[in-house]
């Protein structure tokens, strides 16, 4: 027996229309071109990436730990930390001590996002990791304009098979498709 779960129309507009193509590359360059330049400025600043990779990590690794506690004046009862302490943990133990490899990784990893983004190649990939890269940017600690960005990432992966048509993947996709479709003998 064979179960369908219908979608509402709204949600299929939204998610596999391409009419909405439009709406979805403009949104796709937002976050594209944020997280671009992000990585650019990253790559381009030797403390991130380079002679003395690590460096501005590290101190960002040590402002998120410093979050993670509350100062001795406030009672315990009213500690809301904006860290948590088993994020503060992994920071410390993982990402501190390889700190040049993670900070090289950030940076390339912002730049290919955001290049992906921008001409619309591997649109669903590259916004499930630009959200799993600004879900632990927010768990360190840091806003910004972080909450709105993951989102927009989460709303591009979730419409991933429209906001790629105004780009590559809408000849990327069907190519890899059709060359990795099962094969039968």
């Amino acid at each position: 027996m064979t179960y369908t779960i219908g979608q509402s129309a709204f949600a299929h507009f939204f998610t596999a229309d391409t009419t909405t193509a439009p709406l979805w590359f403009i949104v796709r360059l937002y976050v594209g071109y944020a997280s671009l330049m992000a990585g650019w400025s990253k790559i381009i600043h030797p403390a991130w990436f380079g002679s003395d990779a690590g460096a501005s990590l590290q101190g960002f690794i040590n402002g998120a730990v410093a979050k993670s506690v509350c100062a001795s004046t406030v009672a315990a009862s009213a500690c809301h930390p904006s860290v948590q302490t088993w994020y503060a943990s992994f920071l410390q133990n993982a990402v501190f001590s390889n700190a040049m490899v993670w900070s090289n990784a950030i940076a390339i990893g912002e730049f290919a996002i955001g290049f992906g983004l921008i001409v619309g190649l591997f649109t669903g990939a590259a916004a499930f990791f630009d959200f799993f890269m600004l879900l632990n940017f927010l768990l360190a600690g840091t806003v910004g304009s972080n909450p709105v960005m993951l989102v927009l990432a989460l709303c591009i992966f979730a419409a991933r098979r429209v906001a790629g048509y105004w780009g590559l993947d809408r000849y990327a996709m069907p190519y890899l498709r059709h060359t990795f479709r099962k094969r039968t003998l």
